[in-house]
């Protein structure tokens, strides 16, 4: 994980404005909220389900990662 977030780092958190990275951060966090109310209408163990669960995975994993960019960004 740490290889992943310098890479990220580097290569790409250049090309982001604050505001962009702010803009960013709340639609992660949003996605995460519908997400979490649409997986609830669907039984476990279904492809909605199991798909849902998978992007929840992605998307909690993305948001500690821009936070922390954003907040280096802000130093």
């Amino acid at each position: 994980m740490q290889r992943v977030g310098a890479f990220l780092e580097v290569e790409f958190m250049d090309d982001f404005t604050r505001a962009d990275m702010e803009e960013a951060l709340r639609a992660i966090a949003s996605m995460i909220n519908r997400t979490e109310k649409a997986q609830e209408k669907f039984a476990q163990g279904t492809w909605q389900h199991t798909m849902l669960s998978n992007n929840l995975k992605a998307l909690h994993i993305a948001l500690p990662m821009l936070t922390k960019a954003l907040r280096e960004v802000s130093l």
